[in-house]
């Protein structure tokens, strides 16, 4: 019998041929599960006008923890005109599953390690070991937005003396993004920051905001920060601005360890971290709430590539080694990462991205040969 239930979630594009090279590894070294299909992606949004049916929301309820491959997302306009005939004029919205996901289950931490693997020629320095918390479910990405501009909200907005200069725009000419921060949102997104670095060995947690210029928003998560970073007096609490850390990633990554911070800017940063490792072919992520945690590479669906077996897996084993360890398989995470560490130090599979020719299913394979080999040391 199964030890565990995974909800299976390859999704689009390449997102198939990273997630097989993934089972392979766990295959590998011996997870036990019962691998549950769940529909997710831009095919389904053609076909029933939704890319994550409520199958979907309602498998994801029943299992461990899932893994996810990668979607596709188009804008507005391109997403309604490849809508199925039958579905047009209905007043559908795309929206990324990815996003409503982490919204629905209160999937809050985004965590994203980077970590530079010795003998990888796409390391922009040696020694970096980077881990992002990113605020997954407020912010710049908390949905809230309109256009036109009209009614109450015009009003509202026209009561804030800052709004003037915008006063004579035309409703339809003018489009607002909500900032959404709470006490609560900040001030557990940092607890999970803190409580990793305690945990994982780390020195230091870096917050990460703006205060100076958003000063009611970034003003709040700063405060919420600081009063969680007296809870950890043997971790040390540096703050700093968004434009200002990422210079000092790009000067300095190794004075670095945890870096937590909101949406937008985790977005953002996590991506910079990702490419001083080598880029996105090996960032893996977890969306971790109390009950649900979804674990994925944060590359794209690639469309050039579907079919051609080329593109690395490296990120989606990684995001694999993410759920064996959130599941408490520790011995099996190590070997995932050390097999890993292994095959990128011997360099002798190089995928395309690594300046190599080596397939993706074969890379996979190389994985989960040496991370069974490790498992059997351990």
């Amino acid at each position: 019998m199964s030890k565990y239930t995974i909800g299976w979630m390859p999704g689009d594009g390449v997102g198939v041929d990273v997630m097989q090279a993934a089972r392979e590894v766990l295959d590998a070294v011996g997870f036990e599960a019962e691998y549950r299909p769940l529909d997710i992606g831009w095919e389904f949004w053609r076909r029933e006008g939704d890319a994550l049916p409520e199958r979907t929301v309602q498998g994801l309820k029943e299992v461990d923890a899932a893994l996810f491959g990668a979607i596709t997302s188009k804008p507005k306009d391109e997403a309604q005109a490849e809508l199925a005939p039958e579905l047009q004029g209905q007043g559908l919205v795309y929206r990324s599953p990815i996003v409503r996901m982490r919204q629905l289950f209160d999937l809050y931490q985004n965590v994203r390690p980077c970590k530079a693997f010795e003998g990888n020629p796409l390391n922009f320095r040696d020694g970096i070991d980077l881990v992002v918390f990113r605020e997954n479910t407020e912010g710049m990405y908390g949905g809230v937005e309109w256009h036109p501009v009209t009614g109450p909200i015009r009003e509202a907005l026209e009561s804030h003396p800052n709004f003037s200069r915008f006063a004579d725009v035309a409703p339809e000419d003018i489009a607002v993004s909500t900032r959404i921060i709470t006490r609560k949102g900040a001030e557990r997104i940092v607890r999970a920051a803190f409580e990793y670095a305690r945990e994982h060995g780390y020195p230091n947690v870096t917050v990460v905001e703006k205060p100076n210029v958003l000063r009611e928003t970034g003003g709040l998560f700063m405060e919420a920060a600081r009063k969680v970073a007296a809870d950890f007096p043997d971790v040390e609490m540096w703050d700093t601005n968004i434009d200002a850390m990422a210079m000092w990633l790009v000067k300095n990554p190794e004075d670095y360890g945890v870096i937590v911070t909101s949406n937008l800017f985790g977005d953002v940063l996590s991506d910079l971290c990702a490419q001083l490792v080598g880029g996105l072919g090996f960032a893996a992520a977890g969306n971790v709430g109390e009950g649900v945690a979804v674990f994925e590479p944060t590359h794209g669906s690639a469309p050039k590539y579907v079919g051609q077996d080329k593109v690395n897996p490296i990120a989606c084993i990684l995001a694999a080694r993410m759920m064996l360890d959130h599941l408490g398989e520790k011995d099996a995470a190590r070997a995932v990462e050390e097999g890993v560490a292994r095959v990128i130090r011997e360099g002798r599979y190089r995928t395309y991205d690594m300046g190599g020719s080596t397939p993706c299913s074969e890379m996979g394979r190389a994985v989960a040969e040496a991370a069974a080999g490790a498992l059997g040391a351990v």
